[in-house]
C-alpha cells in the first residue's frame, strides 16, 4: 500500500544540481533554454541529450549533472512553456472573458512551440511548478462560475485541446499528423481565414462551449 500511495520523483523535487562534481558552469534554466530554442528550430525528434551538449559546448555526461534524462528535460521544457503565459491579470471579474483570453495565450504559445502538441501527447500526468500555477490561475478564474469541481477541469481540458487544435491549424502547412480530419474540415470548409477570422472562430466556439459544460446556457 505504501508503495501505491508514494508519489514519483520528478526533476523539480530534487537540487539544481549533485553536489559531486566541478562547479556549474550553468543552470537548469539555460540548459531548457537551449532544449526550447533547439526544438523551435529542428523539431522535438532532434532533442537528444547528445545534440544538446553539441549546441551547449560541452558533453552529454555533463548535463545528467543537472537532469537524469531526456524525459526530464521534456518536462522541464513543457513547463517553461507554460511559464510564458501572464497570470498577472486579477481573477474574479467575467470569468468568461478571462477564460478566453488564457485560451489566446495558450493558442499562442502552441503556435510559437509547434512541437508542444506532440510533446503533451505522450507525456504523463507530470505537472511542473508553472503548469501547477497554470491550473490554479484558471480555476481561481472559473471560482465565480457554475458548475461542479470535475466541470472546471475539463472545462479547461477542453480550453487546452481546443488551443491545440488551432495551433495545429495554423501550422497546417508543415505539421499535418495526427489532426482530426473530420473537425479541421469543418473548420476550414470555407477556406484559410485571416488571423483575425481565425482568433474569432476560436473564441467563438469557446464561448458557446464552456458555459454549456458548466451547465449554463449559451450567453
Amino acid at each position: 500500500m505504501a508503495d501505491r500511495e508514494t508519489r514519483p520523483t520528478t526533476v523539480w523535487s530534487r537540487p539544481e544540481r549533485g553536489a559531486r562534481g566541478p562547479a556549474p558552469e550553468r543552470s537548469r534554466t539555460q540548459i531548457t533554454a537551449a532544449a526550447l530554442a533547439l526544438a523551435d528550430a529542428e523539431g522535438l525528434a532532434a532533442v537528444s541529450m547528445r545534440a544538446l551538449a553539441q549546441r551547449l559546448g560541452t558533453g552529454p555526461a555533463s548535463l545528467y549533472r543537472y537532469v537524469g534524462s531526456r524525459d526530464e528535460l521534456l518536462d522541464l521544457m513543457a513547463d517553461a512553456v507554460a511559464g510564458e503565459l501572464d497570470l498577472s491579470g486579477a481573477t474574479g471579474g467575467d470569468w468568461l472573458d478571462d477564460l478566453v483570453g488564457l485560451a489566446l495565450q495558450s493558442r499562442d504559445a502552441h503556435v510559437r512551440h509547434p512541437w508542444l502538441a506532440d510533446l503533451n501527447d505522450r507525456r504523463g500526468e507530470v505537472l511542473g511548478p508553472h503548469a501547477i500555477d497554470y491550473l490554479d490561475h484558471a480555476l481561481g478564474i472559473l471560482a465565480p462560475a457554475p458548475g461542479t469541481a470535475g466541470q472546471k477541469l475539463e472545462a479547461i481540458g477542453l480550453l487546452g485541446g481546443l488551443a491545440v487544435l488551432f495551433a495545429r491549424r495554423e501550422a497546417a502547412g508543415v505539421h499535418r499528423r495526427r489532426r482530426p480530419p473530420h473537425l479541421l474540415a469543418a473548420l476550414t470548409a470555407a477556406g484559410a481565414p485571416p488571423p483575425a477570422d481565425r482568433d474569432a472562430l476560436f473564441v467563438r466556439l469557446l464561448r458557446r462551449l464552456l458555459p454549456a459544460m458548466l451547465g449554463q446556457g449559451e450567453p
